[in-house]
């Protein structure tokens, strides 16, 4: 006879960026074993569910069985987390809000008993009669590490916080950058400490104390968290090294192109290899194709700067022309203003890295980042070079292991639906390969650069 119905995760309690193993221990062989995982994030319950054919022991490996049914179809543990949905409506995202508590999930598994579909077991192992068997384990994923401290900074007119890992330094030092939906990004440079990195979570829109919109952000500021970070945070390697998402990615590599004596290097995530207006996150008062950027006070050029080519604009919940028609290729056929609105990439000779999804639907970061690297390559750039281009993947490549299952999505500046592209699954493992490799390059981009000074 089995014994008592478990579920089994390690670790139990870890940082988020840790996979977990979970297996079912003791269920009928044969059984059909059934998983909910629930969380509450903030005020919504996300939550999946799968169903699993227990094996000739009794056992359910998530890792080595794919689920016969259920929220998602492959063999991997981490399923249970990256294809929960929402089940209720009350609003907020599914990134963490606030980095000191734990995201709690509550796995239960229900095992029927008669069930059996594998061979006929031994004499005695069914009791068709009898109910089903119950099991749960709560997990907790952590971002911060134990002994990383937080620390608000409110200096120079800068709005941002940093986390700065256990351990005397000095370390490698990141400044985190959100896109279009502004705000402080305070999650991954929170998990980036919990990895040895020093991490700056810079907002510049969106944030308390700043503007609403991202219409006319000057440079000059982000020029101040660049000296602030050199004088104040001692980072390895003399600088620090600058990252952002989307528009923050964008963002990155045109600071990378202004300010490269004061930068170490720069990571990309799905980002734009041409200055755009302020598209969706615009001051109303300036419209989508306004300047997003200025230096010494003057706007600078943009690919929707009276664009001969672009007759359309995605960002009033319009719809294409055709199925065909994409504004970002369209624009690029006003030559002119295509070079002049190029981020001129070849400026930096740092390392850099551009992580893409092939299925971005919300703009090409793919192609954005191809146009980077062989900018870099063509003018003779002799540090290291990355592209980490995921098929599967679209826009929201974020953090691992959160919920990656809304593709489609309205603008939390604007309200305009749009499509971030991508599969759960090939979002969840960008997510997931793309941190981890990430990190690896920050460290070794520091550690080299403090090398070679020596």
């Amino acid at each position: 006879m089995t014994g008592a119905l478990r579920i089994e995760a390690e670790p139990r309690i870890g940082l988020l960026s840790e996979r977990r193993r979970v297996t079912v221990e003791a269920a009928v062989p044969g059984s059909l074993v059934t998983l909910r995982a629930e969380t509450l994030r903030g005020a919504e319950l996300w939550a999946s569910q799968a169903t699993f054919l227990a094996d000739a022991d009794g056992r359910v490996d998530l890792d080595a069985s794919a689920p016969v049914s259920g929220d998602y179809r492959v063999a991997d543990a981490m399923g249970l987390f990256w294809a929960q949905r929402r089940e209720t409506a009350v609003g907020g995202g599914v990134e963490p809000r606030a980095v000191a508590e734990p995201i709690l999930t509550r796995i239960t598994g229900r095992a029927e008993p008669g069930t059996g579909l594998l061979d006929v077991p031994a004499e005695g192992v069914f009791d068709r009669g009898a109910p089903p068997a119950f099991a749960e384990v709560v997990v907790e994923q952590r971002l911060l590490a134990e002994g990383v401290r937080r620390r608000e900074i409110r200096e120079r007119g800068l709005v941002a916080t940093l986390f700065r890992p256990a351990g005397a330094g000095p370390f490698p030092t990141i400044i985190v950058m959100n896109g279009s939906g502004g705000g402080v990004n305070e999650p991954r440079a929170a998990l980036y400490a919990a990895h040895g990195i020093q991490a700056l979570a810079l907002g510049y829109f969106k944030a308390p104390g700043l503007p609403d919109y991202i219409s006319r952000t000057p440079l000059e500021y982000f020029e101040r968290a660049l000296d602030y970070a050199v004088a104040e945070l001692d980072p390895l390697g003399g600088a620090p090294l600058v990252s952002g998402q989307s528009r923050g990615g964008e963002l990155t590599l045109l600071l990378a192109a202004t300010f490269p004596e004061r930068i170490l290097g720069a990571v990309a995530f799905v980002p734009a290899a041409f200055v755009f207006g302020a598209q969706g996150a615009a001051d109303p008062a300036e419209g989508w194709s306004g300047p997003t950027w200025t230096r010494g006070g003057e706007p600078l050029e943009h690919l929707w700067h009276d664009n001969r080519e672009v007759d359309w604009q995605p960002w009033n919940d319009d719809p294409a022309p055709t199925r065909h028609a994409d504004v970002y290729v369209d624009g690029l056929r006003d030559r002119a203003l295509a070079r002049a609105a190029r981020i001129p990439i070849e400026r930096f000779p740092g390392p850099v890295a551009c992580v893409s999804g092939l299925d971005d639907r919300a703009w090409p970061s793919s192609l954005a980042s191809r146009i980077v690297l062989a900018a870099l390559e063509r003018h003779g750039h002799a540090a290291e070079r990355l592209h980490l281009d995921y098929a599967d993947a679209g826009h929201g490549i974020t953090i691992p292991h959160l919920p990656s299952t809304e593709i489609e999505r309205v603008h939390p500046v604007s309200g305009v639906h749009y499509s971030n592209g991508g599969t759960p699954r090939g979002n969840a493992e960008a997510s997931a390969d793309s941190f981890d490799r990430v990190c690896e390059f920050v460290h070794r981009a520091a550690r080299q650069t403090s090398t070679h000074e020596q």
